[in-house]
């Protein structure tokens, strides 16, 4: 497990430290529940009488099940059978849906799966757990994810929006194929890797003009080629004008 720096068996035997001191398989379920755990760059190793359903509201995590690594983040769930030993590392400011299900032949195994556009962001009403349940065991299945960490991508492109940021140029800072890149942002953020780009340099023109730079200077050091093209995208996108954004923060 990259995260973790280890894999397998070694992984699980670093992290049964950080086991807490509780009985090591809990009772078994009669009825699912469902919880939003919080992280804070944590990690453990541990088991259950029951099986797990995990996917990302908010980061990501990655997991060492039985040796094989997983990650889940808001497209990408994972199913984790009762009794199987399994071994965290969670991203900081991670939140991560838990459902705690009682054991049942659609989750006997480890298995990836699609998260629904729908459940992304926010946790299912304790009367529609089973209901989430049920649906897991219909979503398609995926394959091994990696990781794609947005805000450090972000930290790295803001200061360079002035130059050209193809996608070939941005997937090799997630150490992934132009294609690979496009497909899993898309699956993450609903976006391509331009879209998401676009959205990143009006951001960032929007908070210049907003403190008084000039249109022509904000234009060029956000990968503009003129103002006019920033003034156009400005009101397509986002609907306002650069006056409009003096005007704010005038009144502010």
């Amino acid at each position: 497990m990259r995260a973790l720096g280890l894999s397998g068996p070694r992984a699980l035997a670093t992290l049964r430290p950080y086991h807490c001191a509780m009985a090591r398989v809990a009772p078994s379920l009669v009825e699912p529940s469902c919880s939003v755990r919080r992280y804070n760059g944590e990690r453990g190793a541990h088991e259950h009488g029951f099986a797990q359903i995990l996917y990302a509201l908010d980061g990501s995590m990655e997991l060492d099940i039985a040796g094989r690594a997983a990650l889940v983040d808001g497209a990408s769930g994972i199913v984790i059978p009762a009794g199987v030993d399994h071994g965290y590392c969670a991203e900081r400011s991670a939140r991560i849906l838990v459902i705690d299900a009682p054991e049942q032949p659609g989750l006997s195994r480890m298995r990836r799966f699609a998260v629904p556009p729908h459940w992304r962001g926010q946790a299912p009403a304790p009367q529609a757990v089973a209901a989430c349940v049920a649906a897991v065991l219909q979503a398609p299945g995926l394959l091994a994810r990696r990781r794609i960490d947005l805000p450090r991508l972000a930290e790295q492109v803001q200061p360079a929006l002035h130059q050209d940021w193809p996608t070939a140029r941005l997937a090799a800072l997630c150490h992934l194929s132009a294609q690979r890149f496009h497909a899993r942002l898309v699956e993450l953020t609903g976006r391509t890797p331009q879209a998401w780009l676009r959205d990143l340099r009006l951001t960032r023109a929007a908070q210049l003009l907003a403190r008084g730079q000039p249109l022509e200077t904000t234009a060029l050091a956000c990968g503009y080629a003129s103002a006019s093209a920033l003034a156009y995208a400005l009101r397509r996108e986002r609907g306002v004008g650069a006056r409009d954004l003096r005007r704010l923060n005038a009144i502010e």
